[in-house]
């Protein structure tokens, strides 16, 4: 049977069933930020950006965007009833001080034991660039990835040991693909769920690498 990858936005929607009610949640720069376009409705997500901004909502509608009122990733938002913003040295106090439940992150590489590698590729001519990532995979109480599980080349995301520099250490709890979401455990990746069509041999051929059911 043929499969289907998630599209962005399921892929967004599929993270977002997982936040539970009451969440403090960073979004990291990327894919990650359509997150806070499918928060469910009724769910109280507070979401934090890391330069100062705790309350953000949805993006804005076109024509209603204020470009001082951004996120880390200088795109436009939204900010929700009783949102604030401050000064980002606050903002990373909160980061690194435990404050928030869940950071998503996009990657570059991800082991299964869940060490990240999401600043720099180490590759001539990339451009390293760290932000609050280390601060986020660290300090937050869960951390999740968001990305496509293979590279433009064909390769698989997730591997055995990262091979381009850390950002941190068996910080990442679940990650969430295109083709399936996973959790990293000690004894190695567990399978939460993947998309209808695709089957667990399949899975583990892509990756690479054994997947507990």
């Amino acid at each position: 049977m043929a499969y289907q990858k998630r599209t962005k936005d399921e892929l967004a929607k599929r993270v977002a069933q997982d936040i539970h009610d009451g969440a403090y949640v960073n979004l990291g720069i990327g894919q990650p930020t359509a997150v806070a376009n499918h928060i469910p409705a009724g769910r109280e997500v507070i979401l934090q950006s890391e330069n100062g901004i705790l309350g953000m909502g949805p993006a804005p509608a076109a024509g209603e965007e204020d470009y001082d009122l951004i996120n880390a990733g200088k795109q436009p938002v939204s900010l929700l009833p009783g949102g604030a913003y401050f000064h980002h040295a606050d903002s990373f106090a909160m980061m690194r001080g435990g404050h928030l439940d869940i950071c998503v992150l996009g990657a570059f590489q991800v082991s299964a034991k869940g060490d990240l590698a999401n600043w720099s590729t180490g590759e001539p001519g990339a451009i390293p660039a760290v932000g609050g990532a280390m601060d986020l995979a660290i300090g937050a109480k869960q951390t999740w990835v968001m990305m496509d599980l293979l590279t433009k080349k064909g390769e698989s995301k997730i591997v055995e040991r990262c091979t381009y520099p850390l950002t941190g250490v068996a910080c990442v709890k679940r990650i969430y693909t295109d083709l399936c979401t996973l959790e990293c455990t000690p004894q190695g990746l567990k399978l939460i769920d993947k998309v209808e069509g695709l089957s667990h041999a399949e899975l583990e051929k892509l990756i690479n690498l054994p997947i507990a059911a």
